[in-house]
């Protein structure tokens, strides 16, 4: 048996694209469904990818990848996130990656890769360009925190298999307060490390994003 690390791969599926107007992953883009670009990307990468979606999205996919392993949506972000773990057959490594994300690189990809192997937690991201106002609940603008030290926070996300499930089953009961899965270990006072991005990494969340 080789004792080589397994790359495992979620890819998310399960939002109800309501601002899109019509379910983005089916969306045509390069002449093929939005999630079908998405998973090219990490197709020849990894060793099993598990991708939680509804029945409509799995029908679609198994038209082009009929191996893929499915997982069912869950009320939230994070509750399909940990229904595909408890699908995986590997326990290594696995990258977390919004199916509304078809334009990430495979370089950036193999990098997060390497990155994860290093430091158990890494997430991709890029420097803010914009100022950043906090303000309280009235819009008072209270701090403009220092540009230089943020970040946009991007996908994938990539953690040691036992890190970011055992993070999910502590959490279970209030997954749906976090926004992306580097949340949950944060919370535990663990570290998690950018790994640059590009610009181009968007997600997509209006017809907008796939037409300008």
């Amino acid at each position: 048996m080789s004792t080589l690390s397994k790359i495992s791969v979620i890819i998310t599926g399960g939002g109800t694209s309501s601002r899109f107007g019509e379910n983005k992953l089916l969306y045509e883009l390069n002449g093929k469904p939005l999630i079908i670009n998405t998973i090219e990307k990490f197709i020849n990468i990894a060793d099993e990818i598990v991708i939680p979606t509804s029945d409509e999205v799995k029908d679609v996919i198994k038209k082009y990848y009929p191996d893929i392993v499915f997982a069912p949506s869950g009320k939230c972000r994070q509750k399909s996130v940990l229904n595909a773990l408890n699908k995986l057959k590997y326990k290594d490594y696995v990258l977390i990656h919004d199916g509304a994300r078809p334009f990430i690189s495979v370089d950036i990809i193999k990098k997060v890769i390497e990155e994860v192997k290093v430091k158990k937690a890494v997430i991709v991201g890029v420097r803010a360009i914009d100022t950043v106002k906090i303000c309280d609940e009235k819009g008072q603008i209270i701090n403009t925190p220092n540009r230089s030290t943020l970040f946009y926070a991007q996908t994938p996300q990539a953690f040691d298999f036992k890190i970011i499930y055992d993070a999910h089953k502590m959490y279970e009961n209030e997954l749906e307060t976090f926004t992306d899965d580097a949340g949950l270990i944060e919370k535990q006072k663990k570290s998690v490390y950018i790994v640059e991005g590009d610009y181009g990494n968007k997600k997509i969340t209006t017809k907008y994003d796939v037409n300008c």
